[in-house]
């Protein structure tokens, strides 16, 4: 009989060295693959469509494997429509992010610092989230993002206005730790912040401003200051050819 398991685990394989995730692809396919272990199956004849890329696949091995149409499920979900913020709403957003209560007076800043660096950077949520300390070259204005969609590193010039917001905030966070943590934007307890309570806290910020009503669950997304930071291109931005060229940066730049 086919192991089905060990050739989702070696599809899945193959399709992440290509810079896919497949994070709930992969817990679908391990259920699929059970389902036809225990059923004994030969061959795929379910038409399911989260089982499509691996039929596609499979069926390179069986010719009897059935690959489902695309047409078959009629469904599609909606893309969200992007959001483009006024230079007014960030505004806002950041002063209302700067007044947020904590208990030991780092939660301001932290969000302060962190949304301001998702308008102007053009970061996804995730790699600001997971940007380590040691990654935030403040010298050169440079950020390097690891492990970025499709599996590798890039780099990410910033402006001198937003290196001091960062240093200051830098400053802040490790007076009040007493300690330099690993990740840049931590909690009051000094660990990274949590992508849940980021998004409660964009959503509560943004009610306060009348971006969402206050019984929306729909409404602009974090995502979308990409679309903010990507029209907001200026002709004094540091531009890197190459790491090994690049200077100090300059406050006059």
């Amino acid at each position: 009989m086919i192991g089905w398991r060990k050739k989702v685990e070696e599809y899945v394989e193959l399709r992440r060295s290509l810079g896919f995730k497949l994070l709930d692809a992969n817990i679908g396919l391990i259920k699929f693959a059970s389902f036809l272990e225990q059923n004994r199956a030969t061959h795929i004849t379910k038409r399911l469509s989260f089982v499509r890329g691996f039929a596609r696949h499979w069926s390179a091995h069986d010719s009897r494997t059935e690959v489902p149409p695309t047409g078959l499920l009629p469904y599609r979900p909606a893309r969200a429509r992007p959001y483009l913020y006024s230079n007014d709403e960030i505004r806002k957003l950041l002063q209302a992010a700067r007044r947020l209560p904590s208990a030991h007076g780092l939660r301001g800043p932290t969000y302060y610092s962190l949304l301001g660096l998702l308008a102007v950077a053009g970061l996804r949520i995730s790699e600001a989230r997971n940007l380590q300390t040691e990654d935030v070259d403040l010298k050169r204005c440079v950020l390097t993002i690891r492990g970025t969609k499709f599996g590798k590193s890039r780099l990410v010039p910033i402006h001198p206005s937003t290196r001091k917001v960062l240093s200051d905030y830098a400053s802040r966070r490790d007076h009040f730790l007493g300690q330099r943590p690993a990740n840049f934007f931590v909690s009051g307890r000094g660990t990274r912040l949590d992508g849940a309570a980021i998004r409660r806290t964009f959503y509560s910020l943004s009610r306060q401003i009348g971006l969402r009503g206050p019984s929306d669950s729909h409404g602009p997304r974090l995502h979308d200051f990409r679309q903010h930071a990507g029209s907001q291109i200026m002709p004094n931005l540091i531009q890197i050819d190459r790491l090994e060229g690049l200077g100090l940066c300059s406050d006059s730049a």
